[in-house]
């Protein structure tokens, strides 16, 4: 009989622990009014490999024409059968050393450099140089992407198309966490000179997010989101089957009949 019973308190505490609400929020420790020390936005710097457009413009055309990549057609078939052109202006890859080759001022060290900086460098270059006194540059990236991985809604690659991303930036794009996502123990892999390294972020605790180096997100940089031990265990069939309150109230109760069918 007391077996019995311990059977039973048993799976009482199990069911009070499933019907209990698990935190999921972030920012747990926030309170109203709270201040939080935050770092100065970080800028997406160009890397080796890193694709990005130059673009030249003055009010001489003709003039800026010099200073810009060659335009290249592409032709495409159509159901019509008439043929179909666009236009794209080629783009720069930095090589292993930060440098671009540019038209007429030759090889340009912007490794290093955000898209201001490199547009400021260039126009300094022309109008230093007596090139293009009233030169106006445009800086973007191209094909430069971070990657969501794990238990998000939607996983998978986006653009970087400004300058600070931040974390919180990059996962609303993947469509915010499931509901079995580790909120505390978020993964970011980065490389960086040849390099990674593992950052390890806790969506819980601001001043963890805040002051964490991945805070701001970077070209090439993993996100991955772990999966909680539910989930986990969802992996193979009988996985939560022992989590199942109602399972072990069953147990409870059929090995109570027993006991008393025993003792009558």
């Amino acid at each position: 009989m007391k077996t019995s019973k311990l059977f039973i308190a048993a799976a009482a505490a199990l069911l009070l622990s499933a019907c209990s609400t698990p935190k999921l929020g972030y920012f747990q420790d926030v309170q109203s009014g709270q201040l939080h020390q935050l770092q100065r936005p970080t800028y997406v710097k160009i890397q080796p490999g890193d694709k990005l457009s130059i673009l030249v413009s003055s009010k001489n055309p003709e003039l800026a024409y010099l200073y810009n990549l060659p335009v290249v057609g592409h032709y495409q078939s159509s159901t019509s059968g008439k043929g179909l052109t666009t236009s794209t202006v080629t783009n720069y890859t930095v090589d292993a050393e930060g440098n671009i080759q540019f038209p007429v001022l030759g090889k340009m060290h912007i490794g290093g450099m955000t898209r201001n900086e490199i547009a400021e460098y260039v126009r300094t270059q022309l109008v230093n140089g007596d090139h293009l006194k009233d030169a106006t540059v445009t800086v973007d990236f191209l094909d430069m992407y971070f990657g969501v991985m794990g238990e998000v809604k939607t996983p998978g690659r986006f653009i970087i198309d400004h300058d600070n991303i931040t974390l919180l930036d990059a996962l609303t794009r993947a469509g915010d966490l499931t509901i079995n996502g580790v909120r505390n123990n978020v993964l970011v892999m980065r490389t960086e000179n040849g390099q990674e390294t593992a950052y390890r972020v806790d969506l819980t605790n601001a001043d963890n997010l805040y002051s964490s180096p991945a805070f701001y997100v970077k070209q090439n940089d993993i996100i991955y989101v772990e999966p909680n031990a539910k989930r986990a265990r969802e992996s193979t069939g009988t996985g939560n089957a022992f989590q199942n309150p109602s399972l072990w109230i069953s147990l409870a109760s059929l090995l109570t009949t027993i006991t008393v069918l025993i003792v009558k």
